[in-house]
């Protein structure tokens, strides 16, 4: 019998598509002596809508969130990928602006001033961690890596570039947040009815950057953290996952073999 091929697309309408695709071959070569299915793993740059339905899981990676947004609507992208992420609910991660992109709510827009994809009940805030100049790297503990490789204790290093953050974990809903459409500079997901339905999972808070910033209290409350957690930097619910920073950027492939590993889980539910 032919061996089923998974199709992991890259979004490939700007930014950093091509490191992702890197480190994507770089984990399924690193996971093929752990079981044969990692050989039929199939990576392709997505820019179409028929590459898109190719796909059994995407990436959205790091670039410029309005960019995206833009270019994915003038190609008639928009509404494919909100219908991949939150009716077919496919496996669906966003770094950085794929992180913005993947949010029901995002502030410091002007209103129309971007389309967002959704998928994540979180309410995001674009450049938190400041301007360009601003960016830096920090070595981050992600206890959801402890099973990958002999690295398994080392610390990943997370790289910020104009880096959003999960400013409040939302209730989950059906439809749109519409408490979140009366802030000011804030723009929420269209809802997209879903066959598979969202129920009650809820947001898990899978990584945090401890002690760089208590500015934003209300995110902490909302997450039913202390203060001295820190800032929410990754978040996964049902089949999205979101990171503030940019693994792809790296040399180091573990988030993407752990990813790969939910993905072929996912797959063969």
């Amino acid at each position: 019998m032919t061996p089923v091929v998974l199709h992991v697309g890259v979004l490939a309408l700007q930014g950093a598509f091509a490191e992702h695709i890197r480190l994507l071959r770089q984990a399924i070569e690193q996971l093929q002596p752990e079981s044969p299915i990692f050989e039929d793993i199939d990576v392709l740059e997505v820019r179409t809508v028929e590459e898109l339905h190719r796909c059994d899981a995407l990436i959205i990676p790091g670039g410029e969130s309005t960019t995206v947004s833009l270019v994915a609507q003038r190609t008639n992208l928009l509404e494919p990928l909100r219908h991949f992420v939150k009716v077919l609910r496919k496996p669906t991660w966003g770094t950085c602006a794929g992180l913005i992109l993947l949010a029901e709510s995002a502030n410091r827009i002007k209103k129309g001033g971007q389309d967002l994809i959704g998928g994540l009940d979180v309410r995001v805030n674009r450049n938190y961690f400041g301007r360009q100049t601003e960016s830096f790297e920090a070595d981050l503990d992600l206890p959801f890596l402890t099973a990958e490789s002999s690295l398994e204790h080392e610390p990943f290093r997370g790289i910020f570039i104009r880096a959003p953050v999960v400013e409040k974990i939302l209730p989950p809903v059906s439809g749109e947040q519409k408490d979140e459409a009366d802030r000011e500079e804030t723009v929420i997901a269209p809802a997209k009815d879903s066959t598979h339905g969202q129920g009650s999972w809820p947001v898990e808070v899978m990584a945090t950057l401890p002690g760089r910033t208590k500015r934003l209290v209300e995110k902490v409350e909302a997450s039913g953290l202390d203060e001295k957690t820190g800032d929410i930097i990754a978040v996964c619910q049902r089949n999205v996952f979101g990171t503030s920073f940019h693994p792809e950027l790296t040399a180091d492939a573990r988030i993407h073999m752990w990813w790969l590993r939910k993905v072929l889980d996912a797959c063969s539910g």
